[in-house]
């Protein structure tokens, strides 16, 4: 009389390994158009009609962003602060006298970071 090895591992035929080929996979039960989107989003593929049809543009709004913040990150670093409170807004005239150089540097700053936002902005909508 035979006894029932102790444990499974005892015994490499007690539980037959299936093979690759008898598991259904997910892939088998798709249509070719949802394969070929199954691939394409697997893959890191464009994801937004914009980045399918003007590639060109999505890099161009990754460069101008990533430019844009080395400007951004710079100015900043080059301002001096202010130390100035409330006090000194009140001695202001109806023209504007000539920006020095802090205050071209400060305006400059402020176009830059507006076109910053914006380009933000562009490089979240294409999908990049």
């Amino acid at each position: 009389m035979a006894f029932p090895p102790a444990s499974p591992l005892a015994s490499p035929m007690a539980f037959p390994i299936a093979s690759p080929l008898a598991v259904p996979s997910a892939a088998a039960t798709l249509s070719p158009e949802q394969r070929s989107a199954l691939t394409e989003y697997a893959l890191g593929g464009p994801k937004t009609p914009l980045a399918m049809h003007a590639p060109w543009l999505t890099h161009l709004f990754a460069g101008l962003f990533i430019g844009l913040a080395l400007l951004l990150v710079l100015l900043l670093a080059v301002q001096t602060t202010k130390q100035e409170s409330l006090g000194g807004l009140g001695g202001r005239t109806a023209f504007r006298p000539r920006l020095g150089f802090e205050g071209q540097l400060a305006r400059v700053t402020q176009v830059v970071a507006t076109l910053f936002v914006i380009t933000a902005t562009l490089v979240s909508i294409s999908g990049i």
